[in-house]
């Protein structure tokens, strides 16, 4: 396999049983493997007696290694793109290499494997016909609680991935934010010997989480369930609600109310009396 190809490569995210025959047959075959941590790769490669010269590719160099992957499948070799676990690219370095790797005209050749996300969504027990992949939340509480009032009126079940000293915060910022009647399958350990799944509405998860330490260790997929579609007759009584408030900052109620008609094709009456209630509100 001496030809200039960037293979990605998924490696298994637990359990080695799941490296896949043509993830070792690539593995074995290419010439350089590039890898998120040299370290933990060259133990997975021992594991299967595969001895290749190793590269890292991480978050903190990826930039400055797109010379070396250039130039080495210019000389004619081939690289294998590995992340610690799971699928490269996916929450994972690598996008800067593929990229890099297409535009220069060479091959990029996907062997396709394990990856938490798919792994989590097909046993979640939540809707899988559409979802929304959102990977790490922020750090920060503030900025989690935008991310997911930017997300709250999302109907597509949505894919978290979380680390252990942050699960906990994160479940009662989802709480808190989409309410906590929202159902939630945290998936914890996929594969691994200590694999767990709790369900449930986020209220009762965070409980769960709270009072169980062990659900705090690991890594972990939050997969929740999308916004309940609203009727045409709602959200169209949701955008005339939005539209008066705008209006209201800079008009009086009775032109707001006549203009938001206009604008929404509802009727002005009923509108002028959302008004009034909205003023009072305020």
């Amino acid at each position: 396999m001496s030809e200039a190809v960037l293979y990605v490569v998924a490696t298994p995210i637990g359990n080695l049983a799941d490296i896949s025959e043509r993830a070792l047959k690539v593995l074995r075959s290419v010439d350089l493997v590039a890898a998120e941590d040299t370290r933990h790769t060259k133990q997975l490669l021992m594991h299967f007696v595969i001895n290749k010269p190793l590269f890292s590719v991480h978050d903190h160099n990826e930039h400055q290694r797109v010379e070396k992957v250039l130039a080495e499948l210019s000389a004619g070799k081939s690289i294998a793109l590995v992340s610690d676990a799971g699928t490269p690219l996916i929450s994972d370095p690598g996008f800067v290499v593929v990229q890099a790797v297409r535009k220069a005209g060479f091959p990029v050749v996907p062997v396709p494997g394990a990856c938490a996300m798919v792994a989590a969504l097909s046993a979640a027990g939540l809707p899988t016909d559409r979802f929304c992949f959102e990977g790490f939340l922020p750090a920060k509480s503030s900025g989690r609680k935008k991310q997911l009032k930017a997300l709250e009126r999302e109907s597509r079940t949505l894919v978290f991935y979380e680390s252990p000293h942050r699960v906990l915060d994160s479940l009662k910022d989802m709480a808190e934010v989409l309410g906590g009647a929202r159902e939630i399958t945290l998936a914890r350990e996929l594969t691994k010997t200590f694999e767990t799944f709790l369900s449930g509405s986020l209220e009762e998860v965070i409980t769960m989480v709270e009072q169980d330490a062990n659900q705090r260790k690991g890594e972990f997929v939050l997969v929740l369930a999308g916004a309940k579609v609203e009727s045409d007759d709602e959200e169209q009584a949701i955008a005339a609600e939005h539209v008066l408030n705008v209006l209201l900052e800079e008009l009086p109620v009775k032109q707001a109310a006549a203009l938001t008609a206009k604008i929404t094709g509802l009727k002005k009456n009923a509108l002028y009396q959302q008004a009034l209630a909205l003023q009072v509100q305020k």
